[in-house]
């Protein structure tokens, strides 16, 4: 893995260099994901924006969560294009009462019964496509790297990353490592979450097991899009991502 060590953020990484079914790999420099921005310190900020030449930011945080962190260090970079994509209803985050832990359970008991974390991914795909869709054009019309982040890198991040990757035709086995890696790096993950306002409370209510990544989880999930949808390709193409703008990225994640 491709990671870059920063001083303020502990998830981040190229996901150039991964291996593609026809035996090529996927270019570097071209997308990055990442955990939550607000730490990044001076150094990593020239790291990013002027040795990196990072040109888009794709946030799929909520409006909530976006609102309590506050500007984050790179929106002050005015050539730094940021872009909003929730991948979850508005209303949803950070409601912890007993009726909606109840009402969430039950969806995800409804939606898959087999893995909770599918369940939820499969919930990004059915309340939020057009977040996914959005996100994947933001990475394709970005000039230079894009990078795509939500709170711990893990979730939201990698449900976004999977599908480019997927369309940029990478392993599927390689798909779910990358996802996976994230493990590597859990537990500073959730250090970093539970010194936020924002995010202690959600991430203090389970155990350090159920936040790490099981890769049996996006292999799953990538089984459940082909099995339900037809396949990433098919979900992009209903939600309005075209076969040229699938091509484009397909090329541009490649090249």
């Amino acid at each position: 893995m491709l990671w870059l060590e920063l001083e303020g953020a502990v998830n981040i990484r190229d996901v150039g260099g991964i291996p593609t079914e026809d035996g090529g790999t996927t270019a570097r420099n071209r997308l990055l994901r990442a955990d939550n921005l607000q730490d990044l310190s001076r150094s990593d900020l020239d790291y990013l924006v002027d040795t990196i030449g990072l040109s888009t930011v794709v946030d799929l945080r909520t409006a909530s969560e976006i609102e309590s962190e506050g500007p984050a260090p790179l929106t002050k970079y005015a050539h730094v294009a940021h872009v909003h994509h929730s991948l979850l209803p508005e209303q949803s985050w950070g409601d912890n009462s007993p009726d909606a832990l109840l009402t969430r359970r039950q969806e995800d008991e409804a939606r898959y019964a087999g893995d909770r974390t599918c369940s939820h991914y499969l919930g990004y795909v059915e309340k939020r496509p057009d977040s996914i869709v959005g996100a994947l054009r933001a990475i394709l019309r970005s000039e230079g790297p894009a990078l795509v982040h939500c709170a711990a890198g893990k979730d939201r991040t990698g449900v976004v990353t999977a599908f480019a990757l997927s369309v940029a035709g990478a392993r599927r086995d390689a798909i779910v490592a990358d996802y996976a890696a994230t493990a590597e790096r859990i537990e500073a993950i959730v250090r970093r979450l539970t010194a936020s306002e924002t995010y202690a409370e959600d991430v203090l209510r389970v155990s350090l097991d159920r936040h790490t990544p099981k890769p049996e989880s996006m292999a799953e999930f990538l089984e459940q899009v082909d099995v339900r949808y037809g396949g990433v390709t098919e979900v992009l193409a209903a939600n309005g991502f075209t076969t040229e703008e699938t091509s484009a990225l397909r090329t541009k994640l490649r090249s």
